[in-house]
């Protein structure tokens, strides 16, 4: 049995995690053996990101404390809660890649900087290229206008080497 303490203790280090998380996934774990809650966790710890199972009324004073009552309402039933202070779209890119594989896993939803998500827009975040995909795109994006207009002075400087070669054969032939 855990004393009081330890569960005040507890409730203060989960909202703690919950205060410093830029992205927090609720889910229902209901149907997922062992294994495969510890391979979710291993992928999630990867990406820096924390996947915790905890009573839901330790979990609800938590949210209260660390002023997250939008979470509250996801606190039915079996919820984890995955968290994660570094890159929100690496943590829901697991998740999209696990529900996939395991369709038993339900995501409820989730807060981002504390703005409510559905199940939807995690799945979307989820979606977002990596963040070296999306820097080599927008440097493609600012290359082709520099790489265009090189093209075309390129063109202007051989047409001139071709009008100034073609004036020299033509006083040559004179």
């Amino acid at each position: 049995m855990i004393t009081r303490k330890e569960k005040e203790g507890m409730v203060d280090q989960i909202a703690r995690e919950l205060e410093q998380a830029e992205l927090i996934i609720a889910t229902d774990y209901r149907g997922l053996n062992v294994a495969a809650l510890n391979d979710l966790r291993r992928q999630l710890k990867a990406e820096q990101c924390k996947y915790k199972i905890t009573k839901n009324t330790l979990t609800r004073l938590a949210c209260r404390k660390a002023r997250l009552e939008a979470l509250e309402p996801l606190l039915e039933g079996p919820t984890a809660l995955a968290y994660t202070s570094a890159d929100p779209v690496a943590a829901a890119r697991v998740f999209l890649k696990f529900t996939k594989e395991n369709e038993i896993l339900n995501i409820k939803g989730g807060l981002l900087d504390g703005q409510a998500l559905p199940p939807s827009q995690i799945k979307a975040l989820g979606e977002i290229p990596p963040r070296e995909v999306l820097l080599s795109q927008i440097c493609r994006g600012f290359q082709a206008p520099i790489y265009g207009l090189a093209s075309v002075l390129h063109g202007n400087l051989r047409r001139l080497v071709y009008a100034l070669d073609a004036v020299r054969r033509q006083k040559e032939t004179a």
